[in-house]
């Protein structure tokens, strides 16, 4: 980490987040969770506790929310009732031990740890020593990150990694396949450059492959970041004039930060910014998420610490103003630096003053109530951060990926470029809808149970008929939909061994009206006695009946004979017990094909169905209907792309009657 140490002053991260209107005080308490907006999330779970909605859910996550916050007298507070909770996670019980320790009730911290390990809790060998603070603690418990390999490390520094159009750019003091290196004398390491290669590939990454134009000097070329439209760079560099090294009163040389054009495929006209000096250090460039604002680290007169996190105003002429720094809650008496920006305006940052795990580690800012104002940052926690040196944080554009830099043990370099990709927060969502009228079903409860019946969370669907639950992956889960109107609905479902990259599993669910219209027949039901479940409390109505699943052959619409049986079965009811009844006809495809094919696919299912009932003499009156949806109302998750087996392909060849009047 020499180079590096030489180069910034120190590092920084910073997260900021955007509230994002929301239908429901649970959905939008959970949105602003999930952007780590632990202040106006803690607000909306105390209503919620204080309404006494979902309250069990709501303490747990208030809980959580001071934790985060870095206030350990609100979370023990909190999670003091929540450790009472009937079948709550152990993971609580650890989250309580450390929200003791952050209030000094260290004997009770304690024993609490033991209760965690007694209920099958894992601990590490320190988590009874080392007094790490509390909310690294909390955060770390749950791992978000997971390292991936990287291919382009030397045994030199390399640092600073990040994708634009699909190519990678990264400093480097390799200069690997030259014959003469200039090393510098700090760490006897070549120089840095500035480097790029294509994003994922495989080959060996030397000279040849420096950015080329004017960017890369003699002396230290490198980090560099590059505005949305490819056509600017700002990269930092050493201060020198004619090839010579400008040093300051102490006799140092200086960063400062450069900017380039891209001129045909050249990065060209070197600019000197007017935030510059020569007597201090301004490095780390990194630009918000319109291009507007640099964002740096400076040790400028004004600095709290060894290095500070900066801010200037870029006008559309490419002028700079308003040079601010981002305060004590972002910089400490030590050094901060490397900030970056996420899609989202996440601020990211490393520093060796805020408490962490090592030397340098990578942080996040959290914002307050007006979405501008810093109130805490967080802690990455592990596996991005270690006891050593960790910083350079950068993510692309999905949200998932990036890259960090680390000189912890078993790297192949000094400072090594580290890949990760992260798990997204996962939610279950779906919309609610009438099954006769097809409209959404507003006010219907949702209640969401784990694999055990246990239930982990309701809430009420908006005016859309839409809910939206965070649920944790590698689990199985059942949600029920009800309302006092309608006949309740679930499905049964699983986050396991689902993509990283999926954050949304949809769950759709049909509600049957209690009288007078329902839902006759539907194919993902078990074979019941039909008979045995009609009439509710009058002549008019049919409750519950359901007839065992009508299936397709792939790519086919001839009934099959063993369920020409059940057919025949709705034959008998409209035409001995309900010759007044009348229904309409719904048939439906796999996702296999294209919609074009399937829709004509699932018209020739519900016509075949049709003509099947017509011919064992069902009046043509009594069907209002039948119509195909080809795959647009698939039952599971087996959409385009998603991998399934035939087992679960077959469910969606389906048809289903609805009753539209029975007198």
């Amino acid at each position: 980490m020499n180079t590096k140490n030489y180069i910034l002053v120190c590092l920084a991260l910073m997260l900021s987040f955007s509230m994002f209107p929301q239908q429901g005080k649970q959905k939008r308490a959970d949105t602003l969770f999930n952007k780590f907006s632990f202040v106006k999330a803690a607000n909306l779970y105390r209503e919620l506790v204080q309404d006494n909605y979902n309250r069990n859910y709501a303490t747990r996550k208030l809980a959580d929310s001071y934790a985060f916050l870095r206030d350990p007298r609100n979370a023990s507070r909190y999670y003091k009732s929540v450790v009472k909770q009937k079948d709550v996670p152990v993971e609580y019980y650890y989250k309580y031990a450390q929200a003791l320790r952050g209030m000094k009730k260290y004997d009770e911290s304690q024993i609490w740890l033991q209760r965690y390990k007694d209920s099958g809790g894992v601990l590490n060998t320190n988590d009874f020593s080392k007094d790490l603070n509390f909310i690294t603690s909390v955060f770390g418990a749950k791992q978000q990150y997971f390292l991936d390999r990287v291919r382009f490390n030397s045994k030199y520094s390399d640092f600073g990694a990040f994708e634009h159009d699909d190519k990678v750019y990264f400093a480097s003091s390799r200069d690997e396949g030259v014959a003469v290196k200039r090393l510098y004398g700090w760490n006897e390491e070549p120089f840095l450059d500035l480097y790029v290669t294509e994003a994922g590939s495989k080959k060996n990454v030397d000279y040849t492959a420096k950015v080329k134009g004017d960017v890369n000097s003699i002396y230290h070329d490198g980090p560099a970041t590059i505005t949305k439209d490819g056509k600017t760079m700002y990269f930092s560099r050493n201060n020198f004039k004619d090839n010579i090294e400008l040093k300051d009163k102490k006799g140092l040389t200086n960063m400062k930060i450069y900017r380039a054009t891209k001129v045909d495929s050249l990065w060209t006209n070197i600019e000197d910014l007017s935030i510059n000096g020569d007597e201090f250090s301004t490095q780390h460039a990194a630009l918000n998420t319109d291009d507007t604002k640099l964002y740096f680290t400076s040790d400028r007169p004004g600095t709290l610490g060894g290095s500070d996190i900066w801010t200037v105003d870029i006008a559309s002429d490419g002028s700079l103003s308003n040079i601010q720094n981002l305060g004590n809650i972002v910089n400490s008496e030590s050094a901060e630096g490397f900030p970056f920006i996420n899609n989202e305006g996440v601020l990211f940052f490393s520093s060796d003053g805020q408490t962490g795990l090592g030397m340098l580690d990578i942080f996040a800012t959290i914002k307050g109530e007006d979405d501008e104002s810093i109130v805490d940052v967080i802690n990455l926690g592990v596996p991005v951060n270690s006891n050593k040196d960790d910083f350079a944080f950068t993510m692309n554009e999905n949200g998932i990926t990036g890259y960090f830099a680390s000189n912890r043990q078993g790297g192949r370099g000094s400072d090594d470029i580290y890949a990760y990709h992260r798990e997204p927060v996962l939610h279950v969502e779906g919309v609610v809808t009438d099954a006769i009228n097809m409209n959404p079903v507003a006010g219907a409860k949702i209640t969401l149970y784990d694999d055990k019946g246990n239930e982990v969370a309701y809430m009420e669907t908006d005016e859309n008929g839409y809910y939206q639950i965070n649920i944790d992956r590698n689990n199985d889960y059942k949600i029920v939909a009800s309302q006092n109107k309608y006949i309740e609905d679930y499905r049964e479902f699983t986050s396991k061994n689902i993509q990283t990259e999926l954050i949304t599993i949809t769950g759709n669910l049909l509600l049957n009206p209690v009288q007078d219209v329902v839902k006759l027949a539907e194919l993902n039901t078990n074979n019941l006695d039909y008979e045995s479940n009609l009439i509710g409390e009058d002549s008019t109505s049919v409750k519950n009946a359901q007839l065992k699943p009508i299936y397709f052959d792939f790519e086919k619409y001839n009934i099959r004979k063993e369920y020409a049986l059940e057919l025949d079965k709705i034959v008998k009811l409209m035409t001995d017990d309900y010759p007044e009844m009348v229904i309409r006809i719904e048939a439906h495809t796999d996702s296999r094909g294209t919609f074009e094919y399937n829709d004509n696919l699932s018209t020739n299912r519900a016509k075949s169905t049709y003509n099947y009932l017509i011919s064992k003499g069902v009046n043509a009156s009594s069907i209002s209907e039948y119509k195909g949806y080809g795959e647009r109302r698939l039952i599971n998750d087996c959409a385009d792309g998603v991998s399934c087996n035939e087992k679960q392909h077959q469910l969606n060849r389906r048809t289903q009657f609805i009753v539209e009047k029975m007198e």
